[in-house]
């Protein structure tokens, strides 16, 4: 089952960058931050993240896939979330899960 919709772009996107750890060494997410609104949102499901550098890393390498305008990872329930112009070859969004060092499960 996949969890893809459409919806209209009229939302600005709002990226999540940076490191998870904190100037103490502590590791947690900063908070929500907002998915882009428009294209195709899918929802993946990836087993192994468990702090916000796991985020990141997920995020950054899902984030360099061609047509792909935002992704939203959680660590917390393993769900990211990813935005794109068109649905997404999910062997692609594998090799970018496995090169971050995660197992994609699949779809939500």
């Amino acid at each position: 089952m996949t969890a893809e919709t459409q919806t209209p772009a009229t939302a600005e996107a709002a990226q999540t960058s940076g490191s998870c750890c904190s100037p103490s060494g502590s590791c947690g997410s900063t908070g929500a931050a907002d998915v882009q609104v428009g294209g195709v949102t899918t929802v993946y499901q990836v087993k192994g993240m468990t702090c916000g550098h796991c985020e990141s890393a997920v995020s950054g390498e899902i984030s360099e896939i061609e047509g792909v305008d935002s992704v939203k990872a959680v660590a917390s329930t393993g769900q990211v979330t990813v935005v794109s112009a068109a649905p997404l070859d999910e062997e692609a969004v594998r090799a970018a899960v496995d090169e971050a060092g995660y197992e994609l499960v699949g779809t939500v």
